[in-house]
């Protein structure tokens, strides 16, 4: 729109957003780390957020912790992760199994 990015300011957004609550922010805090926009890439501190993300219901984390897995080789892990996302109504984790 004629905006710059700030993708520093969208990352400390997200991590106060994350104190207020926000499940949306959880996952975007993780996606920030494990794509290094905004903060240092860091894959653990990526997980760790996709986590509790996903702990708290956002059915794309559980689909990016399915993912995760499969690169571990833990299908069994993985098709669990992938279920309960699509449980929760993410097409792609249907797709994924």
């Amino acid at each position: 729109l004629g905006l710059q990015k700030d993708l520093k300011k969208a990352f400390d957004l997200y991590t106060e957003a994350v104190e207020l609550g926000s499940i949306d922010a959880l996952f975007n805090l993780a996606e920030s780390y494990y794509f290094g926009k905004g903060a240092k890439e860091d894959k653990a501190k990526a997980a760790e957020f996709y986590g509790k993300a996903a702990m708290q219901g956002c059915p794309l984390s559980r689909n990016k912790l399915g993912c995760a897995e499969i690169k571990r080789g833990n299908y069994d892990r993985a098709v669990r992760h992938f279920l309960i996302s699509a449980k929760m109504g993410h097409k792609g984790s249907v797709e994924n199994i």
